[in-house]
């Protein structure tokens, strides 16, 4: 037995899922080549900005109290903004997550009276309370801003039929979900999301587009903010913190819509002028230097979860061979134990918290009961190996993260070993 075969025999792989894996690797050579080539873009777009800006030793110091004339922290935002190709940007630990980065974006550029178009379906379930689609205490309804939606085509399309009647005079902001949440549509690829925008503004000129960027950064070698949109937003424990970031969130877009943002998150006259780094600032420049070659191991181990269990007659959005977004991928596998045993297996090959056992539980923000496996140094940091999803029909987990390759590659087989040893998957 091979020593490496043998290891993985040792951590309860059996050597017919080990080889079920290294088949499917053999066709997927072309792929990941295809994966490193936009990595390797990605990587020198990201040094050329950190050189352009003098990036220095002097950036990691820590700031404490108000934070003003924070060097590390204004040069940090400075690289974000020319990474993004964008007037500005707003990078802070104070931001704890992607869903309070677009509460943040959201809040500050929207009105009393303006109205709030999503072109793309139903946002993300905890994006729901913060609108007022569900009810909560300090929503945007709450407020006075006005929602409306036009869903996709059967088909994962826009309704550009629609979108163009739901556009009138109050339509102040367009929201944009580029990745699919706990919904199995297609994500949407950056160029098709340039082309959303185009026809919008081609309606209404003075829209404000925000796009939710959320596991799609790095993918490819264009982001939204590229293609139009006035403000792109992200978590930086997701894709741009490459693993290293322990918090924060990131909105990156118009000079306007920004000092916005930045009045929002503080106090309005302050800005952008207060914050304080906390020490963090290694982690978040570090992170993002090393975040376009974390984001490719992710995006093949979503390739590879799907070359493994579409031909075991599980539904996969993307299936096997289209096109990739954003580095999710989502598993139909049609009942609740069977979200559990792939669960149990993506926990049992994580570095933290492999003893523990996942089971579906109520979680805040959410009206299903959901599931989540996460052995993660960071908590919810979803660019670590992770899997989790809502206890619904289709019963479809959405597998993502692996800081590498390798760990990614580990997380499905051992899904996949779960599978059958439950009885719910013969090879």
């Amino acid at each position: 037995m091979e020593p490496l075969l043998q290891l993985y025999t040792s951590m309860g792989i059996s050597p017919a899922v080990y080889q079920y894996g290294e088949d499917a690797l053999i066709r997927l050579q072309d792929r990941f080549a295809a994966i490193d080539k936009v990595a390797e873009h990605n990587q020198a777009k990201v040094l050329a900005a950190m050189q352009k800006n003098h990036v220095s030793v002097a950036c990691f110091a820590a700031s404490s109290g108000y934070g003003y004339d924070d060097i590390g922290r204004d040069n940090l935002e400075r690289v974000y903004a020319d990474v993004f190709h964008a007037e500005a940007a707003l990078v802070r630990p104070q931001i704890t997550c992607g869903t309070h980065a677009l509460t943040v974006a959201l809040s500050a550029n929207l009105l009393p009276g303006d109205e709030l178009l999503s072109p793309v379906g139903l946002p993300y379930d905890t994006l729901q309370e913060v609108i007022g689609i569900r009810n909560s205490p300090c929503s945007l309804a709450e407020y006075g801003v006005t929602y409306q939606q036009v869903d996709l085509l059967p088909d994962g399309s826009f309704d550009y039929d629609n979108i163009r009647k739901a556009i009138h005079s109050k339509t102040k902001m367009v929201t944009i979900q580029r990745s699919k949440g706990y919904a199995t549509r297609p994500t949407f690829s950056v160029t098709q999301i340039g082309e959303l925008i185009s026809f919008c503004k081609s309606i209404k000129p003075d829209l404000i587009v925000m796009v939710d960027n959320c596991y799609g950064e790095f993918v490819e070698t264009i982001e939204p903010s590229d293609v139009g949109a006035d403000m792109t937003v992200g978590s930086l424990i997701k894709n741009p913190g490459g693993g290293l970031a322990p918090i924060g969130g990131y909105i990156v877009g118009t000079e306007e819509c920004i000092n916005r943002c930045a009045y929002r998150l503080s106090a309005p006259g302050l800005g952008k002028e207060v914050g304080a780094n906390l020490g963090l600032m290694t982690s978040l420049f570090q992170g993002f230097f090393l975040a376009p070659t974390v984001v490719a191991g992710a995006e093949k181990g979503a390739i590879f979860a799907a070359n493994l269990y579409e031909p075991l007659g599980f539904h996969c959005v993307p299936n096997a061979t289209e096109s990739r977004h954003d580095i999710i991928q989502a598993v139909e596998l049609g009942s609740e134990a069977g979200m559990v045993a792939f669960c149990k297996g993506i926990q049992a090959a994580a570095p933290v918290d492999s003893f523990a056992t996942p089971w579906p539980s109520e979680m805040p923000g959410y009206n299903d009961r959901v599931i989540m496996a996460a052995g993660a140094f960071v908590q919810g940091s979803s660019i670590e190996l992770s899997a989790d999803g809502p206890i619904r029909p289709p019963y479809a987990v959405y597998f993502q993260g692996g800081l590498t390759w390798y760990h990614a590659k580990l997380g499905i087989l051992m899904s996949l070993q779960k599978m059958v040893d439950a009885g719910l998957v013969d090879l």
